[in-house]
């Protein structure tokens, strides 16, 4: 329940939503970061694999945890925000 006449309120209402607003977008864009490394690490593997590198389990371990941190970081930081 929101009274009018506590000082502030508005604003700290207002600040709420900017906060909220602004951080969805940053978890989307933590997402898509995710993706494209995704997408760029698989593309590099199967190039690599296919001129004959064998040892490719670094470069499998390092991509897959580039994007796994970025999807984690996004959670992280939902999580802290508690949005």
């Amino acid at each position: 329940m929101i009274i009018a006449f506590q000082p502030g309120l508005n604003e700290m209402q207002q600040a709420h939503d900017q906060l909220s607003a602004n951080f969805f977008s940053a978890l989307d864009c933590s997402l898509v970061l995710a993706g494209i490394f995704g997408i760029i690490g698989a593309f590099r593997i199967y190039h690599n694999w296919q001129m004959g590198e064998k040892d490719i389990t670094w470069d499998i371990s390092a991509w897959f945890f580039a994007a796994l941190f970025m999807v984690l970081a996004g959670l992280f930081l939902r999580a802290v925000f508690g949005l």
